[in-house]
């Protein structure tokens, strides 16, 4: 017999193992330059990376990477700055200021190393010329609350930077460029992760004005107006400034997955995954689940039990009106699963985003199985109301249900693992 959470902890750790940044980085090193390296980045996995690059490189280089405000790794070189997510800060400007200057002024002999992961869109705001840090914030406010799936949101957020779609590339020309990206976004686009400060894409201001629109997003005056003019357009990945540059995603929620089921197969529980780039409403998706999980557990269809499914990619929560607890999307996954589970024997979930934090809390998610409402409701909680609200949290704090492992040091999106015994 195996016992459902521990099982299910061991899995979520294995997909972080596997994400895991000196084996990753180590993996992708660059030759060194003629001239000099120059360390940037940003991302939860920021300083993580940084301390592995360290380990990693003998050569003589500088430094400087953006993380979240929290704990960071220790690094001895490169200079660890933090700032807010999800809402921009202060900080934050400051930040992509340091992050900008450090790539003055090199040459064609120059190496600049870019260590990029989930979370750098909020860490770097550094609105153009004519907007304000309180236009960046009303914009990721905006873009959070409005249900856009994380491609969308960053074509948005590269279009209102000084420093994303490329620009902190392009800033750095002469210099050859090489971005080592922990993807956190469905697909792996690395021009999508951390909204692409080193890697630019295609996407346009009509584009992203048809995105507002199509999204209802209410934005300032000021940034609308913004987009409408020339000044607004990202860098083209055609541009020369990017010839010489190389990409390479170094982790993701693919090979995340992958580990995962391994690590049940050892446990002798047989995985199926069912994809790594799911996106749509958390509870729509968490139905979905609750819906497949439920005609295994009942009619032992499609797969036969035991069976553990997994899944990855990145839910969104649209907020409806002002009254609104606390969440994050995985427990919001959750709990609209637990309610279509409720009494439904032999199910076992967990949700966690593998950065460590889901939301704005400390935990990464929550479990959920058969008998998780009956706790809420013992504890005195309507748990649809909860789910209306956006206030999954505090249902499953009320359960004590909630997972929180603590910050992994690498973010490559939302983990789902249901275990049907």
């Amino acid at each position: 017999m195996i016992e459902a959470r521990p099982f299910l902890t061991e899995l979520f750790e294995a997909a972080v193992r596997a994400a895991d940044p000196y084996e990753a980085i180590k993996a992708h090193l660059p030759e060194p330059p003629k001239g000099r390296t120059v360390v940037v980045g940003a991302g939860k996995a920021a300083s993580q990376m940084a301390a592995a690059f360290e380990k990693l490189w003998p050569h003589p280089f500088s430094g400087t990477v953006v993380a979240r405000h929290g704990p960071v790794e220790r690094c001895d070189t490169i200079t660890v700055l933090q700032s807010a997510h999800p809402v921009p800060d202060e900080a934050g400007l400051a930040a992509s200021d340091a992050l900008l200057k450090a790539v003055e002024g090199l040459t064609a002999d120059d190496l600049a190393i870019a260590l990029i992961s989930g979370g750098g869109s909020a860490l770097l705001p550094a609105p153009p010329a004519g907007l304000t840090l309180a236009d960046e914030i009303a914009v990721n406010k905006a873009l959070l609350a409005s249900g856009a799936p994380i491609s969308a949101m960053n074509v948005v957020r590269k279009h209102v930077s000084r420093i994303k779609g490329g620009r902190l590339a392009a800033a750095a020309f002469p210099a050859r460029v090489v971005s080592l990206v922990v993807s956190d976004v469905p697909g792996d686009n690395p021009a999508f992760v951390a909204s692409g400060p080193t890697v630019p894409d295609s996407s346009t201001t009509e584009e992203t004005l048809e995105i507002i629109a199509r999204y209802r997003m209410e934005l300032p005056g000021g940034v609308i107006a913004h987009l409408r003019s020339e000044t607004a357009a990202a860098p083209d990945p055609d541009d020369a400034r990017f010839a010489a540059h190389e990409c390479h995603v170094i982790a993701s929620a693919a090979v995340s997955l992958e580990a995962a089921a391994a690590k049940a197969g050892e446990l002798g529980i047989e995985a199926h995954i069912l994809s790594d780039a799911i996106e749509g409403e958390a509870r729509d998706i968490g139905r979905m689940h609750a819906a497949l999980a439920c005609e295994v557990a009942l009619r032992n269809r499609p797969f036969d039990k035991p069976v553990v499914l997994l899944s990855g990619g990145e839910t969104t929560v649209t907020i409806s009106g002002k009254d609104y607890g606390k969440g994050g999307r995985n427990s919001e996954f959750l709990l609209s699963l637990a309610l279509d589970i409720d009494g439904v024997s032999g199910i076992d979930a967990l949700a966690a985003d593998t950065d460590g934090i889901d939301g704005s809390e400390d935990n990464a998610g929550a479990f959920a199985d058969g008998q998780s409402i009956a706790r809420m409701r013992a504890a005195g909680i309507d748990p649809r109301l909860h789910l209306a609200r956006h206030d999954a949290w505090s249902a499953f704090a009320a359960s004590g249900d909630l997972f929180a492992p603590g910050p992994t040091g690498t973010n490559v999106n939302d983990f789902r693992a249901l275990l049907i015994r």
